[in-house]
């Protein structure tokens, strides 16, 4: 491993599965770290490792895939998704033998998400998200576990007082968490974000659809990062985009396939209805959606309207990247009811849950926490409403409601 290697949320998981199936998928959003990820992680130590951006190895993929994969050293693919034929000699392979850990895919498209590709992996293959980097890892303490997990398990808060953790700053919100970017590798954050703009328009979109027009792909893509937190609403987004209703939602797909941006589901009683509700709009990156959307100061003084959403995007990548390394089975939405009552975020776990709203300021009022009385008076089983804050104290608030530090529930 190099010195710069940072250790990622995601690796003792991946542990795990590479112990208990044939074909594991860990695929994310571009620049997220992936390659660093496969190369550099020890979880990843004695296996053969190939690159589809490697030209050479990609025209063998295409015109050798059996002889490529062959032997008994294990293989990881990066990239894979450049090969779509490569996909069925994996599932020809691993239909003679089906050693754990025998494949590794990745790339920068969401294979569950393609038809094609998932079906040709079904019950062969656990698909894994490599988010951009979390507080915890960029801060380098993975050796605890993190507080959002312990709460899940036992619905009881860290303990009241003030914490020695640090305020979420505006800076964080800004950087997001794209390796190059809080690692300090790219020295001018703008101009990485303009290049990764380009590239991302260019390489991944040419690759995963033909897009015949970048101009109005990428007036969406701005459009949406100005909706960043907030309920997707396909018929304004194409009124604002100039574009027609099946443009949008096939866009959408695209950017949702690429990991640019996800839907988060409202948490409903009866799941089946929640396929037809609206949900709510996330840029996976808040330092992305802060570059396209053009914001470049959150301080409270500019009065920036995006700072609460751009906060809220930022306190979602770190949970969601929590909970799919250490509760993947979780359940994350959010609840609203039209005109009345709404929460940021509902984590369902285990038959427990846990309701959080998000406050970007250091102080709260007792309006903010209306939501979350609605929520815990109509919830049934074990519950708890949290109030996160940018504060730095814990603070009981009721029985089953508390407000803890954003800084506290991301550590």
């Amino acid at each position: 491993m190099t010195a710069r290697y940072r250790p990622r949320e995601l690796s003792g998981l991946v542990r795990e599965a590479l112990q208990s199936v044939p074909v594991v998928v860990v695929t994310g959003l571009r620049q997220a770290g992936k390659t660093t990820f496969l190369q550099q992680d020890p979880v990843f130590r004695g296996r053969r490792y190939l690159s589809l951006d490697d030209f050479a190895t990609l025209e063998a993929a295409r015109r050798q895939p059996e002889a490529l994969l062959e032997g008994e050293t294990p293989v990881t693919v990066d990239e894979a998704q450049r090969a779509p034929e490569l996909l069925l000699t994996v599932k020809q392979l691993v239909d003679r033998n089906r050693s754990p850990g025998r494949f590794v895919l990745s790339g920068s498209a969401n294979f569950a998400l393609s038809k094609e590709l998932s079906e040709t992996l079904a019950g062969r293959a656990l698909y894994l998200t490599l988010y951009p980097f979390t507080r915890r890892e960029i801060q380098g303490r993975l050796s605890s576990q993190p507080q959002l997990v312990r709460m899940l398990q036992t619905l009881n808060p860290p303990k009241a007082g003030t914490t020695k953790t640090v305020a979420v700053g505006e800076e964080e919100i800004l950087n997001g968490g794209m390796p190059p970017v809080v690692l300090e590798e790219a020295k001018n954050r703008s101009l990485w974000m303009l290049g990764y703009e380009q590239t991302y328009l260019e390489r991944d979109i040419r690759q995963l659809s033909q897009v015949a027009d970048l101009i109005s792909f990428r007036t969406l893509l701005r459009l949406a990062a100005n909706r960043t937190a907030q309920l997707l609403n396909q018929s304004e987004l194409g009124r604002d985009a100039k574009l027609p209703a099946s443009t949008v939602s096939r866009y959408l797909g695209l950017l949702e396939t690429s990991f640019v941006l996800s839907r988060l589901p409202p948490y409903l009683r009866n799941r089946a209805t929640r396929l037809i509700k609206s949900p709510k709009l996330f840029l996976a990156d808040s330092g992305l959606a802060a570059h396209l959307a053009a914001v470049d100061d959150l301080t409270p003084e500019t009065d920036e309207p995006l700072r609460g959403a751009l906060y809220e995007t930022y306190f979602h990548q770190n949970i969601a990247s929590i909970l799919a390394a250490h509760a993947p089975t979780a359940e994350l939405g959010f609840w609203h009811v039209q005109g009345r009552h709404e929460v940021d975020f509902v984590i369902a776990y285990k038959r427990k849950t846990l309701a959080i709203e998000l406050k970007a300021s250091s102080r709260f009022h007792p309006n903010d926490l209306a939501g979350l009385r609605a929520f815990l008076a109509k919830s049934r089983g074990p519950s708890m409403g949290v109030l996160a804050y940018n504060g730095r104290e814990t603070v009981p608030l009721d029985d089953k409601l508390f407000a803890i530090p954003i800084a506290v529930l991301v550590s």
